[in-house]
């Protein structure tokens, strides 16, 4: 992508402007849909900063291919348990609208909402727990998928544990086929081994499908240095390097999922799934509720 002059400063990330993009409306009605405006700005894989800073006299999409992950507790909205039924239509919309910009998109769906292994019933061994929590992502998974194929969205579900009868198998290349070809593909089952998280099931996956920048979806604005549902007072981090990420074990995402971002040059950009068009606006590159973590290491 063409280099417009811009100048990085050390570890930045520019505000810009809110786009104030809405959800898509339902895919059977698409010539009445509000039209997205994406800003531009320079690519950054490979860069030593992430700097967005949007403009609106472009409609250039600034990513080619992204990977989000949702979490099952951001599926789950208000309820305890299980997913809320019209948060998981509002994603799906969102995921549309980004979806005729042109934008590929991968998705890792987490399992909490049903079951997490890492907390599970102590009388279960953690392998056994783990998988447990694996077919929960699954069902998810195909939640999704029928969420979005419902409005339109050509879907295809792989799992990393077979089962053929629901899902195709994981297959690297058919993935970043049918990416290729404008389908939304959803990864369940998460790296298909315990003791690993979905979130480094999503890293894995982004670098396997070179991923222009990895979205991890939450219910809070981005990156905090403590826990904000617990302390108000918690300071919201705009931008960080992966080293400080790690150094000051702020619970982004767990280590191994970091390590595999930075050493594949793979942005992570942290937004709050819960505010409408909090999606649209991730992929268009609007900082609003966002935090980024840049590769980038002094």
């Amino acid at each position: 992508m063409q280099n417009d002059g811009l100048k990085r400063p050390a570890l930045s990330l520019v505000p810009g402007r809110c786009c104030r993009l809405k959800a898509c409306p339902a895919r059977s009605a698409l010539e009445d849909t509000h039209p997205l405006e994406f800003p531009t700005f320079d690519n950054v894989r490979g860069q030593d900063t992430l700097v967005t800073e949007p403009s609106s006299t472009s409609g250039r999409v600034p990513y080619r291919r992204v990977l989000l992950k949702l979490s099952g507790e951001a599926l789950q909205g208000s309820l305890g348990f299980g997913v809320d039924y019209t948060v998981l239509e509002s994603v799906a919309k969102e995921i549309a609208a980004a979806v005729l910009k042109g934008i590929q998109i991968a998705v890792v769906v987490g399992g909490g909402n049903y079951f997490r292994g890492a907390s599970a019933w102590e009388g279960l061994e953690r392998a056994s727990a783990d998988y447990v929590g694996m077919l929960a992502t699954c069902m998810n998974a195909m939640l999704l998928q029928g969420a979005l194929e419902r409005i339109g969205v050509e879907t295809r579900v792989q799992t990393s544990i077979e089962m053929r009868e629901i899902a195709e198998p994981y297959i690297r290349r058919r993935a970043i086929r049918h990416l290729e070809r404008g389908r939304v593909v959803i990864f369940g089952g998460g790296t298909g081994n315990p003791f690993f998280t979905t979130d480094t099931a999503a890293a894995l996956r982004a670098a396997e499908i070179d991923a222009d920048a990895f979205f991890k979806a939450t219910k809070v604005d981005g990156v905090f240095d403590c826990d904000p549902v617990k302390n108000p007072a918690a300071i919201l981090h705009r931008q960080l390097c992966y080293r400080d990420v790690m150094h000051y074990g702020l619970q982004v995402m767990d280590e191994t999922a970091i390590t595999l971002c930075k050493e594949n040059d793979i942005p992570v950009i942290v937004f709050n799934v819960c505010t409408p068009g909090n999606i649209v606006r991730a992929f268009a590159g609007d900082p609003e509720g966002c935090s980024a973590a840049c590769r980038h290491l002094l």
